[in-house]
């Protein structure tokens, strides 16, 4: 094991962690189809955290965290890229936008939607503001369609059709098999869904100030403020979920601890809450843990949709110091080309 794993004391944290996140998949979707109800919230439960888990086992992969190889990285990558659907993008793509964020301490991201919205018939801008209005993260299949769109608009991308319809075939296929076999699994494994986007959707939203650049290919952002290591960790916000149970923070596999996993990009998840606590005192600027931000969530979910930037964070102590923190949308790792 010690020879498959990049880390030694990472071995049992992720072959427990990588067991759960697959075998837990499987049977969460075989209880979604049961006829108890206490079983089907046990299958919504599991297929709503393995679903997140495999999006961030992705992240480390991405930083190869979790085996020593690139090769073995890239496989497991793609692995939980086909659990949460993503698999559309390939682990490469994924991987080099994410990169770029952290080498260019900047959002670069696929799609402007904002653009897209601002230039849209009025209808279709209303229809994405009224269902964000519901909590539906209608931008987020947005992005997800325009993974799928782009390869046949865009002729530098025409050779990713085919790999696209394939991997159509095969989601689709799936699905159909899921809701032939069972309707009501179909429509939970959606609600299900839904919840694993929404949590990360939060999980994106605040954890950064920075400035966002809509770039398609591998063209270098704007020379035009210096975006050193002091910028980068000013500019970044630790969004955990608990400061006094660390065991909560599991819910998003200690992805909170965001200020730790910039200032050491390769620290696996297991040690990231040790390294945070080695760093940052809890009343530190950078933390802003979940229960401040759920205001936040609520009252700027339709407005941060469309605005310019992600607005500002007061200074520990202010009342209502994240109210003005708007945060991010549309920069999830996932929906990248």
């Amino acid at each position: 094991m010690k020879q498959i794993f990049r880390y030694p004391d990472g071995v049992w944290p992720n072959v427990v962690a990588l067991s759960f996140t697959l075998l837990g998949y499987g049977a969460g979707v075989a209880l979604l189809g049961s006829m108890h109800w206490a079983l089907n919230a046990l299958g919504f439960a599991l297929v709503a955290q393995t679903l997140i888990w495999s999006a961030y086992f992705i992240h480390e992969f991405a930083h190869q965290a979790i085996f020593k190889t690139a090769a073995a990285n890239e496989r497991w990558g793609t692995l939980m890229s086909w659990i949460n659907g993503s698999c559309y993008a390939t682990f490469f793509d994924m991987r080099r936008k994410h990169m770029r964020h952290h080498v260019e301490r900047a959002d670069v991201i696929t799609f402007d939607v904002r653009g897209f919205l601002l230039r849209s018939p009025a209808w279709v801008r209303n229809t994405v503001l009224a269902l964000e209005w519901t909590y539906f993260p209608a931008v987020e299949f947005l992005m997800r369609a325009f993974v799928v769109i782009l390869p046949f608009r865009d002729e530098r991308k025409r050779a990713a059709r085919g790999r696209i319809l394939a991997v159509a075939a095969v989601r689709f296929t799936l699905l159909a098999a899921l809701g032939w076999w069972s309707l009501k699994a179909l429509l939970l494994y959606f609600a299900a869904y839904l919840v694993f986007i929404t949590v990360l959707r939060f999980a994106d939203c605040f954890q950064h100030t920075y400035d966002a650049y809509p770039i398609l290919d591998d063209q270098a952002i704007p020379a035009d403020k210096l975006r050193d290591r002091a910028y980068e960790q000013a500019n970044t916000y630790s969004n955990v979920v608990s400061l006094d149970n660390t065991w909560l923070n599991l819910l998003w596999l200690n992805f909170g601890y965001h200020n730790a996993h910039h200032e050491r990009p390769t620290a696996p998840w297991h040690r990231l809450p040790t390294f945070h606590r080695e760093l940052y005192p809890a009343d530190h600027a950078q933390v802003t843990p979940v229960p401040e931000l759920l205001r936040s969530f609520h009252i700027n979910r339709v407005k941060r949709v469309l605005a310019s930037d992600y607005g500002q964070v007061q200074a520990p102590g202010v009342s209502g110091r994240t109210d003005g923190f708007l945060g991010a949308v549309g920069v999830s790792f996932l929906t990248a080309v």
